[in-house]
């Protein structure tokens, strides 16, 4: 009659998220789809682990989306200049290593991809706008839990 709980719990976080978004700043919307790869890719790694390769194809188009529709298309190349086609280059990059990835359940590369992805989000923090607001030195936890699409 009512559903299970954990479809509750789901558009419980799904409005979670949905209210985040609406929240952000435009910089903070670029740390959550960097968080938000990060975890498909983990996501992906257990799933490629536990033999789960359809799970697993998911998340990690689900990350390469989030790459090229996400991180990729908010690239200015016109006012970001060389930083910014360096950016470009490096995100056709990962898309590619998590294709290969895929078709060869290949860790490695999703393992790079997943650091690269980390130390771009730390730098991205660096520089946040509201990091002199900021007095720790800590950066935010990367959450682990499974996104459901």
């Amino acid at each position: 009659m009512f559903g299970s709980a954990s479809s509750g719990v789901s558009a419980y976080s799904k409005i979670g998220v949905e209210t985040g978004v609406l929240a952000a700043s435009p910089h903070k919307l670029i740390v959550m789809l960097f968080d938000g790869a990060i975890v498909a890719l983990g996501n992906a790694l257990s799933q490629m682990q536990s033999g789960d390769i359809p799970a697993k194809g998911k998340s990690i188009s689900k990350a390469i989306a989030i790459i090229d529709n996400g991180l990729r298309a908010s690239l200015d190349k016109r006012i970001g200049g060389e930083i910014a086609l360096n950016l470009d280059s490096l995100y056709e990059y990962m898309s590619r290593q998590l294709l290969l990835a895929n078709l060869n359940n290949d860790e490695a590369k999703i393992t790079e991809v997943q650091n690269l992805l980390r130390d771009l989000k730390g730098a991205w923090e660096a520089i946040s706008p509201e990091g002199a607001k900021n007095t720790t030195s800590t950066p935010a936890p990367i959450p682990t839990q499974t996104i459901e699409a």
